[in-house]
């Protein structure tokens, strides 16, 4: 992978490539999961522990190859245990629950030792070949960098995924050697070995050859994210979601959309987001751990961790940071950011605005360049607004303080004292005139230089005296 990143920490559709193997094997209801780890084996670890708490985990040790994996994975199960061991690859993301069930139910109906999960590729370059005997079993598995022309030529390829008798795995291990290319403990060496031993070992071809391909490029884990994207659209579509532009539409695994709302091009929806029914959202949108209510509109917005209520809407450009919560009805206009923001029913910010670390309730309206100044410039403080609010263009509340209900702020005002309900606040500026004033670039060019400088130009006094314009009293 060329990264300062284990491979199988990359992610596609919102989840590691391990993360996406560990689901899968979690669907099959196991009696035991044991993952082997070696490279990077502490971060490897903090992952697993996210993903699925619990379960066990193994340290390969210096000897090499998948066979010595399975070999210590095999030891770490509980003594007695007498059932199949399904071995999985942390590098190969599309495989699913439905594949794997297919490959249980054969291999329990034949009575094989082992039974591989295979491919037919047009391209089967550096994958392990799939050499058959008599009446369809496998004789062998062959690697790419061990094989002959002849074996080469085969287009059935090695998945690497398998089904085990436990007990063959007893027999199979401790026979593996290091002689080939890799100088390593191949687990596809056993199969020649249970085939000596005279048992049955049988293969079941991947209904969707894409669902085993592995991951050892950028790449291939483009190509895999693309897969499993079209993927997840289609089942979204088929589920009632309008999705305009397939092509331009990402959306990560565990999203859930309700029917018949609308995703329009260059949307993405990330992580655990949920959108409820009839919304409509893009274009141009990205939502990462966000819940949309039914009928709510976003375009051209950003959202993390916010929350948008049932018909509200959002954009264009507007951004949403985490801890917005934007109730029902309400409105996020053009060019407006949010943060840590309750915003009530009925509540609208239509543009221009900053809303930070603020609570404002129901059916508010907020004027254009309205700003809640949240920061002194070391400490966050938090503003109250209350419903049925008003405020006038060019606003600035200096947190903390708290708006009444019913209050209205007149335009151009700095709110820095608490305001009573129904009331009226503003900071009144006398207007001046300076009658026939003339730019100076232009006095300069019709007079002549002079040693004297100008006056000084003095503010009127206020209209009464002990009146301060900037207090607002």
């Amino acid at each position: 992978m060329k990264s300062a990143t284990p491979k199988v920490l990359h992610s596609i559709s919102g989840r590691s490539l391990l993360g996406h193997v560990l689901a899968t094997a979690r669907e099959l209801q196991p009696a035991h999961t044991v993952v082997v780890v070696r490279h990077e084996r502490d971060r490897v670890v903090a992952a697993i522990d996210e993903e699925l708490p619990g379960l066990a985990v193994v340290d390969q040790d210096e000897v090499p190859g998948t066979g010595r994996a399975v070999e210590l994975a095999v030891g770490a199960l509980p003594g007695g245990f007498d059932g199949d061991v399904v071995v999985l690859s942390g590098d190969v993301p599309l495989l699913d629950a439905t594949d794997l069930r297919r490959l249980l139910e054969q291999h329990a109906a034949t009575g094989a030792a082992a039974t591989i999960l295979t491919a037919v590729l047009d391209d089967p370059t550096g994958y392990g070949r799939i050499v058959r005997g008599g009446e369809g079993h496998v004789d062998r598995i062959v690697e790419h960098r061990d094989a002959d022309d002849e074996v080469r030529a085969i287009g059935e390829i090695n998945a690497g995924t398998y089904v085990f008798r436990v007990d063959a795995l007893a027999h199979s291990l401790p026979r593996l050697d290091a002689t080939n290319a890799q100088g390593e403990r191949y687990l596809t060496d056993s199969i020649a070995i249970l085939r000596e031993r005279g048992e049955i070992v049988t293969a079941a071809v991947a209904a969707d050859a894409t669902a085993v391909l592995g991951i050892n490029d950028r790449v291939q884990l483009a190509e895999a994210e693309r897969l499993l994207n079209a993927r997840i659209v289609r089942r979204h579509q088929l589920a009632g979601v309008t999705i305009r532009d397939p092509q331009t539409t990402w959306i990560d695994v565990e999203v859930a959309i309700g029917a018949d709302t609308e995703l329009l091009p260059g949307t993405q929806l990330r992580g655990a987001t949920t959108i409820g029914e009839g919304a409509r959202i893009g274009p141009d949108t990205t939502l990462t751990d966000t819940e949309v209510g039914d009928f709510a509109t976003i375009e051209r917005a950003v959202g993390n961790l916010a929350v948008i209520g049932a018909g509200a809407s959002v954009g264009p450009f507007a951004y949403l940071r985490p801890g917005t919560d934007l109730g029902a009805g309400g409105k996020i206009g053009t060019y407006v950011e949010t943060k840590n923001a309750t915003i009530g029913r009925g509540t609208k910010v239509p543009h221009l605005s900053y809303i930070g670390d603020t609570e404002i309730g129901e059916d508010t309206n907020l004027g254009a360049s309205t700003i809640t100044a949240n920061y002194d410039g070391r400490d966050k403080h938090r503003t109250k607004i209350g419903s049925h609010v008003h405020t006038a263009v060019h606003t600035t509340i200096v947190a903390p303080v708290e708006i009444g209900d019913g209050a209205t702020i007149a335009g151009g005002s700095r709110i820095w004292k608490d305001v009573p309900a129904d009331a009226l606040a503003m900071n009144p500026t006398q207007q001046r005139h300076v009658e026939g004033w003339v730019p100076p670039y232009e006095r300069a060019a019709e007079e002549p230089a002079s040693t004297t400088a100008a006056p000084p130009i003095h503010p009127p006094a206020p209209d009464a005296p002990g009146e301060d314009p900037a207090s607002g009293q």
